[in-house]
């Protein structure tokens, strides 16, 4: 098995209509390590035999991205494990501190004492449709391969 590499990339993220929705265009791309789980599989799988110059159309499902919308991380708890937060409100997100096992939930119904919230990724259940340009192969440093970040 070869040694994981860095990837450094141009992305144009777009919705099922073909409108842009987030880019790395006139930012700093898109870097990671192979293998180190910095981005969906499905992208990972998409260059692992690019080279630079390279540019693709990727379809990427669910499955291979955010995974499927889970229902049973859609749950009712009660208002007051919000405390010291004065206007609650949809679409507002928060971090649990429960343990080792921490998750952003996202605020979806406020009804009296009890709050529905989301603990599914915002991207869980869509297809991912992504524009690419390969700006940088090359072989990981052993420094690199041990954090799992680029340098």
């Amino acid at each position: 098995m070869r040694e994981p590499r860095v990837f450094a990339l141009n992305y144009w993220l777009k919705n099922r209509k073909g409108e842009v929705v987030d880019t790395s265009e006139g930012g700093e791309p898109l870097r990671f390590v192979e293998g180190a789980g910095q981005v969906v599989e499905g992208l990972e799988r998409a260059v692992r035999d690019r080279a630079v110059g390279d540019r693709l159309e990727v379809t990427i499902p669910p499955e291979l991205a955010y995974g499927e919308h889970r229902d049973e991380l859609v749950r009712a708890v009660p208002r007051s494990l919000f405390q010291g937060v004065d206007e609650l409100a949809v679409g507002m997100t928060f971090q649990t501190n429960t343990g080792d096992d921490r998750q952003v939930v996202k605020v979806v119904e406020v009804r009296g004492d009890m709050v529905r919230v989301d603990a599914n990724h915002p991207l869980a259940g869509f297809t991912l449709y992504f524009d690419l340009e390969v700006l940088e192969v090359r072989d990981a440093t052993p420094d690199e391969v041990a954090s799992g970040m680029p340098q």
